[in-house]
């Protein structure tokens, strides 16, 4: 799993000369930095990685919002016909998204979001998987503590933010590192809806490298790309990693 990761990096500090040598190495002989250089000064990379960061974080922060809240009220509340609307959030997770691309697309349209973050943020922050995974978390949890919260006199918003989202870290960071993996390198919808690089995304301006802004490839300048692009994902699944296997865990232990 590693070696096409570290055989990218290499490269990126390669000159053309030496990526198609024989036998290949891992070893840049000599070391340049000029491929980052060119695609920070000849390109507008800075503006779609700015933009690749607010969509990833602004996704990620309404993600988990509404998916805790949805989740703690299919685990905790009662109300008519819940489990057949829980059951049709988990029918959503079994549809191909490339599915809902034309309906959604024409949605955007009508509502003039097209080439706007709102197409780029809007239709990801709902979805079945963080429901669930959030619900599920909230059942495990032992209600002792919100009854008891509730005997003093607490309201269902103030045991869920005081109480339950404490007590929920490592599912919301779990539930946060796949909203924002998923966001940042998704490709076919920023593609779709985005027409200017005013707002085009990281992956879908890596994918334009060659005919955009190159007659030929230059495997160099696209490598350092790509690298570019896979840092803010391992830098956060790093920063969340501790909380990510905590949560994996929790799912193993049983009272």
């Amino acid at each position: 799993m590693l070696i096409p990761f570290l055989w990218l990096i290499a490269v990126s500090f390669m000159k053309d000369t030496q990526i198609f040598s024989y036998p290949p190495s891992f070893i840049p002989d000599p070391f340049i930095i000029d491929n980052y250089k060119k695609i920070f000064t000849k390109l507008p990379l800075f503006r779609f990685f700015i933009n690749s960061l607010f969509v990833a974080l602004a996704t990620t922060i309404f993600q988990v919002i509404f998916s805790a809240m949805a989740g703690y009220a299919f685990a905790r509340s009662k109300f008519k016909y819940k489990d057949a609307i829980f059951f049709i959030f988990l029918v959503t997770m079994m549809i191909p998204p490339q599915v809902n691309i034309i309906p959604l697309f024409f949605l955007m349209r009508e509502l003039h979001w097209i080439d706007t973050y709102q197409a780029l943020i809007i239709p990801g922050i709902f979805g079945g998987l963080g429901v669930f995974l959030m619900r599920q978390w909230f059942k495990s949890l032992s209600a002792e503590i919100e009854e008891a919260a509730k005997i003093d006199g607490c309201g269902v918003l103030r045991i869920f933010f005081t109480i339950a989202l404490p007590m929920s870290v490592p599912a919301i960071v779990t539930l946060a590192l796949f909203t924002f993996i998923t966001t940042w390198n998704s490709f076919m919808w920023p593609l779709i809806v985005t027409n200017s690089n005013a707002i085009t995304t990281l992956p879908v301006a890596i994918a334009q490298f060659k005919g955009t802004f190159r007659e030929t490839i230059m495997w160099g300048d696209l490598t350092a790309c790509s690298v570019v692009c896979a840092m803010p994902v391992i830098a956060v699944y790093l920063l969340g990693k501790k909380y990510f296997i905590t949560d994996i865990l929790a799912g193993g232990i049983k009272e």
